[in-house]
């Protein structure tokens, strides 16, 4: 039924030729879009009052934030940073503000080096000792804060493993049970190099090849904390070949948790009933965890939703290979990542969320070229004084007269808590999604006090 539709709208070759424009006209739309984003930070940045040369560093999630800096030509720094593999500068920020910025002037007082030893099959640091085979693969993840080991018994972590794709319909979007039946695990020797090694972080590159395609993985280790990246670069040749990371993890849980848009849902680790056998494979956005009582491991991605937990072992897809409707949609240049977090605790205590949405939108660093400004050294929008409280969406309202905040519960806790603005404010309502006023609130100041229900959205339309 799909093909024949397509085919009446689309005849001939107009199938391949729309998602050839499609292409074109999204790389016009990001272009244009990345412009605009450095235009505006570069005219922020100067008006931001610092000496010339000094870093603003910008946050646009809800939360304060620290992590992991890269700042573009750092030669013209006047800092002592740690230079990457791709001669970018890096270094550790503290307590950048919600929706706002601060300014560095001195790379030492952003955090301080630590403990890392790098050899090919072998990365320790402050926190984990990571040992790996022939083949690129985990054969250890241990925690030494924890004294324990992350992977299963005798069985290896990031372990690449392809799958016959021939679904009954819709080759591009389905993916059918019995897939399975056909696996053929990378377990062949790869060429493992240390890419990079500073005092910050460590990278091992491991390539591969498959058939007539290339697997790059880059591996990257920090200084301190547990969080392990994979950077995929991936020249993808295959049709009708699934490409999936298994990671075994020594962790007993019955269930899974999946972040989905303004919360999370709990689904099964076991196929004990015919509704957990359809859920073979299932969505999330930018995490999951996995967590016993006391201990667990979250994974991040920045654009791959289709997950696989059972019986410990957390599957994520990668790639498809897909022959309709167009059958060089997935033989393209791929890049993405994931990240294997493991942790003390479950996902709230780890601050998941939190680490999920920095993972996708990192904080971000620009040089001032002159010296002076009129803005604060360091600032704020807006921010929200509890974990489980997220703000989603900062924006103009639709009808041009205010600003919208868009917020969740993600805890499923009932909470009271206090939304710190920039500026005292005028007017406040809850709206409704379509923005429309339904209750007038009190401001304190530049202070909102809101109650949350489990899981509910609030949309405040707000004037200064």
């Amino acid at each position: 039924m799909l093909k024949n539709q397509f085919h009446d709208i689309l005849p001939g070759s107009g199938i391949r030729e729309i998602y050839e424009d499609s292409k074109r006209e999204y790389e016009q739309v990001l272009g244009e879009g990345y412009a605009l984003e450095a235009q505006a930070m570069g005219l922020l940045t100067e008006a931001v009052e610092a000496g010339q040369g000094e870093l603003v560093v910008f946050n646009w999630n809800g939360f304060a934030a620290s992590d992991y800096v890269y700042v573009e030509n750092p030669e013209t720094v006047p800092m002592n940073l740690e230079r990457t593999w791709d001669g970018k500068g890096i270094l550790y920020v503290k307590d950048v503000p919600a929706l706002g910025y601060r300014t560095i002037s001195d790379a030492g007082e952003s955090g301080a080096r630590g403990f890392l030893q790098v050899a090919t099959d072998t990365v320790e640091t402050e926190d984990l000792k990571v040992t790996l085979n022939k083949a690129g693969q985990f054969t250890s993840v241990y925690d030494k804060k924890e004294q324990r080991e992350l992977l299963s018994p005798g069985q290896c972590g990031n372990r690449l493993v392809t799958y016959e794709d021939r679904p009954h319909n819709y080759d591009a979007w389905d993916i059918n049970d019995y897939y399975t039946l056909k696996a053929w695990p990378l377990d062949e020797e790869a060429e493992i190099s240390i890419l990079e090694q500073n005092a910050m972080r460590a990278v091992l590159r491991v390539h591969r090849k498959y058939l007539d395609s290339t697997i790059v993985q880059d591996l990257i280790f920090y200084h301190e904390g547990t969080r392990i990246d994979v950077v995929n670069h991936v020249d993808w040749k295959e049709k009708n070949i699934l490409l999936r990371s298994l990671i075994p993890v020594d962790i007993h849980a019955e269930q899974a948790s999946y972040e989905i848009q303004y919360g999370n849902v709990q689904r099964s680790t076991y196929y004990n009933t015919s509704w957990e056998q359809a859920k073979f494979e299932v969505c999330a956005h930018k995490w999951i965890d996995l967590s016993e009582d006391g201990y667990g491991v979250s994974v991040l991605n920045d654009c791959k939703y289709g997950y696989d937990i059972h019986d410990g072992v957390i599957g994520l897809t990668m790639l498809k290979s897909a022959v309709y409707p167009n059958p060089d949609a997935d033989k393209e240049q791929h890049e993405f990542a994931y990240s294997i977090v493991p942790h003390r605790g479950g996902w709230r205590e780890n601050e998941t969320i939190q680490k999920a949405y920095l993972f996708n939108n990192p904080l971000t660093a620009r040089k001032k070229e002159q010296a002076g400004g009129t803005l604060p050294g360091r600032f704020s929008f807006a921010e929200i004084d509890r974990k489980n409280v997220v703000i989603e969406v900062l924006k103009m309202a639709e009808d041009g007269d205010g600003m919208i905040l868009r917020l969740y519960e993600a805890f499923n806790r009932r909470t009271h808590a206090a939304l710190r603005l920039a500026e005292p404010v005028r007017k406040a309502a809850e709206c409704d999604m379509l923005e429309q006023e339904e209750k007038i609130l009190q401001a304190e100041g530049s202070v909102l006090r809101l109650i949350f229900e489990p899981y509910e959205i609030k949309t405040l339309k707000i004037h200064f």
